[in-house]
């Protein structure tokens, strides 16, 4: 399956994400858009953080070398602030999806966009 159209056009092509990344369970990156690298150790936190939450309410979400304070976690989604700012993580059967964003973008047009793409990918066994 080609994944970097879904970073292209379903997340930040919708104007609503400003930098997206797809990976699997394993930490291994899909895609990603230009200029938005992840560390290993980010991403394994980050993934880790969907089973053991703990780890990730204490040092916060780390993205591409930035901070992000913890606001809400469960077993499917991981939400950060950061400034005027912040992220969504949705987890998947197979991908965990990350979409960052800044003003002028609203917290939740973000969070609505990638959780119907991760609902999306769900539906589609993935």
């Amino acid at each position: 399956m080609a994944w970097q159209p879904y970073v292209d056009t379903n997340l930040v092509g919708t104007g609503q994400v400003t930098k997206a990344a797809i990976f699997g369970h394993d930490g291994s990156q899909w895609a990603s858009s230009a200029g938005f690298q992840i560390s290993g150790p980010e991403v394994q936190a980050l993934i880790g953080g969907f089973t053991n939450p703990a780890a990730l309410r204490a040092s916060g979400i780390h993205l591409a070398g930035e901070k992000y304070l913890t606001l809400r976690m469960d077993d499917a989604s991981i939400y950060g602030k950061r400034g005027t700012g912040g992220c969504i993580a949705v987890k998947t059967g197979m991908a965990v999806l990350v979409g960052v964003y800044e003003e002028p973008i609203q917290p939740g047009n973000c969070a609505n966009t990638v959780e119907t793409l991760g609902d999306y990918l769900r539906d589609q066994g993935y």
